[in-house]
């Protein structure tokens, strides 16, 4: 198979910008990954292929986010001039370490890599390639003692809604307010629709598409349920399956601009590590403001969604080595030390 034309000699991953692996993915759907295949010139089985492997997802979130971590590897090849048909284990320890140099997290790596080789073991049970250059390779696994999501205390989380409630958009404080109150991860939040809004035993709830392509409904607090209804009154008459995150083209918001806007929010609030905030970040501190108010790690595991107890641990574990730090207690003792010198 020819995806790109003859490969030039492959530069080492050092000299390739971080940013190339960075931002916004070179294609953000199943569509425009399959058009840069066809823009690089692949093969019309190898897009075929593609196609398919990508419709076995469970669900559209799946196929979205495959679509934006393979785009990833393909880029890079075309900005090392490697050819994707020709690829070895080499060219994919490269990549591997140029993701490191980028400074992505552990999971991000491991999760790009996996993708990449999960499309070329299809592209070879296909029979439109000849081998998987990622089969066997060494993956980054993520610590599973700790979470390297920065979160904020619960001041910090009603300092940053309450600047959004009294400074920003309709759209920005439900955004953000849905976000705090029910854990949802940014891409099952910018996927749902209207229509997902309803009610159950009396509650406001939202029926979140999740992992596995489940439904998870989650509770919509007043205080979701008030931004969410004054948002929506901006909007005027909403067709149940519009998104309920909309752009003005009535595209679905996209992870980018929510974390740029909530770094923005946050910035303007007063949060002093607001550059180092992600989406993710009021889904931790969500959890860590349950833990510190004694709620039992099993309720905080089912409303995350956790399937595996240990990976709720992780945020009481961030939670407790922080708070009982012995630091503090060393602090104490040189501050006393210090005001009896003075």
């Amino acid at each position: 198979m020819t995806l790109l034309p003859a490969p030039r000699p492959v530069v080492e991953p050092a000299t390739v910008p971080a940013a190339s692996l960075r931002g916004t993915p070179p294609a953000s759907t199943p569509t425009a990954l399959v058009e840069l295949l066809r823009t690089a010139g692949a093969a019309p089985t190898v897009i075929e292929a593609t196609g398919t492997w990508l419709m076995a997802r469970e669900s559209e979130h799946s196929r979205t986010a495959y679509a934006k971590d393979a785009s990833w590897w393909l880029s890079w090849c075309a900005a090392t001039g490697t050819d994707p048909a020709a690829a070895r284990a080499i060219h994919a320890d490269q990549y591997g370490a140029a993701l490191r140099e980028a400074k992505l997290a552990k999971s991000t790596r491991g999760r790009r890599l996996a993708v990449a080789s999960s499309w070329y073991a299809y592209l070879v049970r296909a029979e439109v390639a000849e081998r998987n250059p990622f089969a066997g390779m060494d993956r980054p696994s993520a610590d599973v003692d700790s979470s390297p999501t920065r979160g904020l205390t619960a001041e910090q989380l009603g300092a940053l809604l309450a600047h959004a409630r009294a400074h920003e958009s309709p759209r920005t404080y439900a955004l953000l307010a849905v976000l705090a109150t029910t854990a949802g991860r940014i891409g099952s939040i910018l996927a749902v629709t209207v229509g997902a809004m309803g009610q159950d035993q009396g509650h406001r709830v939202l029926d979140l598409v999740v992992k596995g392509n489940k439904t998870k409904r989650v509770v919509l607090v007043p205080l979701a349920v008030e931004a969410l209804e004054t948002y929506l009154g901006t909007r005027g008459e909403v067709a149940p399956d519009a998104y309920l995150f909309a752009t003005s083209n009535g595209r679905p918001m996209d992870e980018p601009a929510a974390l740029r806007t909530l770094r923005r929010v946050a910035n303007a609030a007063g949060i002093p590590h607001a550059d180092q905030l992600s989406p993710h970040s009021l889904r931790h501190s969500y959890a860590t403001a349950l833990l510190d108010k004694g709620v039992p790690l099993a309720d905080v595991q089912d409303a995350l969604g956790h399937a595996d107890p240990r990976t709720t641990r992780r945020y009481d574990r961030a939670r407790g080595a922080l708070h009982r730090s012995p630091s503090y207690r060393l602090a104490e003792s040189l501050t006393q030390a210090m005001n009896t010198t003075g």
